[in-house]
């Protein structure tokens, strides 16, 4: 019983440090902020991640015919807003080589540059697939990987 309660707790810290956020459990400031922002939001999904060193709400959503992403911090404060990008054209051209050395073969899904709101940087969030299985991955502006999880 022991090692199984010992392995649960290594279970449990090996979680992800982010994680889909169901629509419900968005802090009540963050949903009254984008509600005040974008009266017509719709289709608001979260996730709970680190930017620049922020725990932060990472919010999709949809306001009229655009796609928007913003964070906000979990006092409900908007941090920054985020643009999907054009995965290989965009980022710098060491992400591509870390990538490869990271996975035989890829594909990336999506990629999004969170610009750093406090100074110089930016870091992109990633979706990748590979060998099918899909991976969330932190990437920051020089190109180095700096937080890789399997969805």
């Amino acid at each position: 019983m022991r090692k199984y309660l010992l392995n649960l707790g290594f279970l449990v810290l090996a979680m992800p440090a982010f994680a889909v956020v169901a629509k419900e459990a968005i802090p009540e400031k963050i949903m009254a902020r984008i509600h005040e922002q974008h009266p017509n939001a719709a289709d608001i999904e979260a996730e709970r991640k680190t930017h620049f060193g922020q725990t932060v709400y990472e919010i999709h959503f949809k306001d009229g015919e655009s796609d928007l992403i913003e964070l906000y911090r979990e006092n409900g404060h908007f941090y920054v807003s985020g643009e999907k990008i054009d995965a290989m054209n965009l980022m710098p051209e060491a992400v591509d080589a870390n990538l490869k050395a990271e996975f035989t073969t890829f594909e990336i899904k999506e990629a999004i540059l969170i610009v750093n709101p406090n100074g110089p940087g930016e870091e992109y969030d990633l979706t990748v697939v590979s060998n099918n299985q899909e991976w969330s991955l932190t990437i920051n502006g020089k190109g180095n990987i700096i937080k890789k999880e399997r969805n």
